[in-house]
């Protein structure tokens, strides 16, 4: 019984934790801020975006807010034109949190799991024999946390161009779901707290979640079969 308590609170629990609650309370923040100075956000320049795209691309590496929410308030402000600055902000981001897991070495916790737990050897290979097509099956779902799939390919050893272009393909369709729902969208408040409005956007969201979840649970159940 004494035993059982630490495994509990290992540091893959905690650190997974904290990357799912964190974006979601700076999310409510920002809203806040979002909502209030919305006239601010009308008189920014191209320049003055530029800039904020880079200080909330090393946001978004941190997991202090997820992308899909900065797509729906770029969306709502530049509408189309921001296409081009958040697919620079989310390629940034996923070399950043690449970059940073292997300088924390994360092939180390890769290690740990695989002595803990001897399946995840197994799946880890299943990962690296689809690498590319399970990454932008994963980016494509809209609701696995950016940071946390970022730092698991780092940690399941993914090479930097397969998870750079695997990350680079399933983030499009996300990406320019929320910009048109932003550049639709008629007050900020409204859009922000309630983001997936629409019987179009639903459908999309839910297209989205199936055939990521279907194309990740084939490519594992073939290569079962396969062995």
């Amino acid at each position: 019984m004494e035993n059982s308590a630490p495994k509990r609170f290992s540091l893959p629990v905690i650190a997974s934790v904290l990357l799912t609650v964190v974006p979601l309370v700076t999310s409510s923040v920002l809203t806040a801020w979002a909502v209030t100075n919305e006239s601010l956000f009308r008189s920014w320049s191209v320049e003055i975006w530029i800039v904020a795209t880079l200080i909330l691309t090393l946001a978004v590496s941190l997991a202090l807010t997820p992308p899909t929410f900065l797509a729906l308030v770029y969306g709502y402000f530049l509408g189309w034109t921001a296409l081009p600055m958040l697919f620079a902000l989310n390629l940034g981001a996923i070399a950043i949190i690449y970059g940073l897991a292997n300088f924390l070495h994360a092939s180390s916790v890769r290690s740990y799991l695989v002595q803990a737990y001897p399946q995840v050897g197994t799946l880890l290979r299943r990962f690296q024999e689809h690498e590319l097509r399970l990454i932008f099956f994963a980016k494509l779902s809209p609701v696995l946390p950016f940071a946390i799939t970022n730092l698991f390919f780092a940690m399941a050893g993914a090479r930097f161009r397969q998870v750079l272009a695997g990350g680079t393909l399933g983030m499009i369709p996300r990406t320019v779901l929320a910009v048109w729902a932003g550049r639709e969208a008629q007050d900020i408040r409204y859009l922000l707290e309630h983001p997936n409005e629409g019987l179009a956007t639903k459908i999309i969201l839910i297209v989205l979640i199936v055939v990521s979840t279907i194309g990740i649970g084939y490519l594992f159940k073939d290569k079962k079969v396969a062995e």
